[in-house]
């Protein structure tokens, strides 16, 4: 017993001597310790590039007349603004490329993208009751502007050659005129410097005898080859066309996104610009080359069996039919409940009411292929006789003719009083439509007169475009910035 007690002792010496301890209640268990997971950080974002904000001045003029409009609405970026009498407004925005809008009273929206590196910028506007966007001006087809306050004397601004035969009138928007010649080559012409925006040549180069249509952002054509093209209104890019079969000499009348027109071949056709697909055709069984004039919920066209037919826009169907003495070659103008029809062959022009009533009818010494112009009571027409007339829009009463010195083929025009026509003698005339004295004698001139826009009115010569303004504008303009007329 005491030798164990000794054994125990000596072990437990030696134990202590090595730094150990006995535990004699239970044997040591091993551990493993986890070490702590490493700290991570996330990456700081990275700061956004501060915006430079700067005070932006934006004028807005009137395109056309080029006057400061007061009370536009402005908006670009994320602030908003009204001009001043001035025509100026300034917002803060960064100094970047930036999409402007506009709004203002009587005038078309507008939208612009500019650099605004430079923080002075002015944006046109355009008065739609100032343009001219389709052949007859007018969906009748009156051929008459009556907002347009622009009288003779002209002084010429500018001209432009271009090419070939101009046969039917320029059409003008929003500062630009587009017009094609009798080779289908189709040009945007600044109103201002008259230059060439972009020129378009039709594939083939079939003859063109209408005048395009401006419809929104795209300009709709149509040529003896039977088609119908769409451009890009901006760069003259061909967007699309399609095929009728037979030639198109209607100029576009364009509604609600369908364009109307007739063919040769007697068919009038309501094509959707957007679909690409008819919404509904029509045999007349007679050749077309009238145009088509909308008014009242009525389509009138004319064809060469001498009829004028009503049409519904919608879907094509008969309203009624009146006759004529003779082929219709023209357009028939549409106003004040009346219809006015030339007929080529039975040389004349005959009034209908606009639901059917024959009203009158008068006679010229040969052929009225001149689609006639109406406004203020007086239908004006011209013959191959060479004989310009006014006649009262409720009787038929002749109330003046004026000679031209040569035939008349070309549509008259009113434009501010005046009537305005073309002869084969190679000039325009104009004269007062109420009394129907000679205000102007232009020497150049063949087919179509006059087409423009507030700013300007475009005079047709054979195959040369004449841009005039009133004399008086240009003096006052000179006087405004203390500078004389030249003697």
């Amino acid at each position: 017993m005491i030798r164990r007690l000794l054994l125990l002792a000596a072990l437990a010496a030696l134990l202590a001597g090595c730094g150990g301890s006995v535990n004699t209640a239970a044997p040591p268990v091993a551990t493993t310790t986890t070490p702590p997971p490493a700290k991570t950080t996330k990456p700081k974002p990275a700061k956004k590039p501060s915006v430079e904000m700067a005070p932006l001045v934006v004028t807005i003029l009137d395109g056309d007349q080029r006057v400061r409009v007061p009370g536009a609405f402005v908006k670009l970026w994320r602030k908003h603004g009204r001009t001043n009498r001035h025509g100026v407004t300034v917002i803060k925005g960064p100094r970047r490329r930036l999409l402007v809008s506009v709004l203002a009273r009587g005038y078309a929206p507008a939208r612009f993208r500019a650099d605004f590196q430079r923080r002075r910028q002015t944006f046109r506007i355009y008065r739609p009751d100032l343009q001219w966007p389709i052949y007859g001006a007018t969906d009748g087809r009156t051929q008459s502007q009556t907002q347009i306050k622009l009288r003779p004397p002209f002084r010429l601004v500018w001209s432009r050659g271009l090419g070939h035969l101009i046969e039917f009138p320029a059409v003008v928007s929003d500062g630009f005129a587009y017009i094609g010649n009798q080779a289908s080559t189709v040009h945007a012409i600044s109103m201002r410097s008259g230059k060439f925006a972009w020129v378009h040549s039709t594939p083939g180069g079939p003859r063109m005898a209408s005048s395009p249509a401006v419809d929104g952002d795209q300009i709709v054509y149509h040529t003896m080859s039977g088609r119908v093209y769409v451009l890009d209104r901006s760069n003259g890019r061909l967007k699309w066309s399609w095929g009728a079969g037979a030639a198109i000499e209607s100029s576009p009348i364009v509604r609600g996104d369908v364009d109307y027109f007739g063919t040769a071949g007697g068919e009038v056709y309501a094509l959707d610009l957007r679909t690409h697909r008819l919404r509904w055709s029509r045999s007349l069984g007679a050749k077309i080359t009238s145009s088509a004039a909308i008014e009242g919920g009525r389509l009138f066209i004319g064809d060469y069996a001498g009829r004028l037919w009503a049409l519904s826009p919608a879907t094509g169907a008969t309203r009624w039919v009146g006759q004529v003495n003779g082929r219709i070659y023209g357009t028939p103008a549409v106003s004040g409940g009346r219809v006015f029809v030339p007929s080529s062959t039975g040389n004349s022009l005959t009034a209908f009411s606009t639901s059917g009533r024959y009203l009158w009818r008068d006679a010229a010494g040969y052929y009225v292929y001149s689609s006639p112009a109406t406004w203020g009571g007086v239908v004006c027409f011209g013959s191959y006789d060479g004989w310009f007339y006014g006649a009262s829009a409720s009787s038929g009463r002749i109330l003046w003719r004026v000679p031209t010195g040569g035939p008349i083929s070309g549509a008259a025009v009113i434009v501010d009083g005046i009537a305005y026509v073309g002869s084969f003698s190679h000039r325009i005339i104009g004269v007062d439509v109420h009394t129907g004295r000679t205000l102007l004698t232009f020497p150049h001139g063949d087919y179509v007169p006059v087409s423009g826009n507030g700013m300007r009115l475009l005079l047709h010569g054979f195959s040369r475009l004449y841009a005039v303004e009133p004399r008086h504008l240009h003096l006052r303009r000179l006087a405004r910035h203390g500078k004389h007329a030249p003697s």
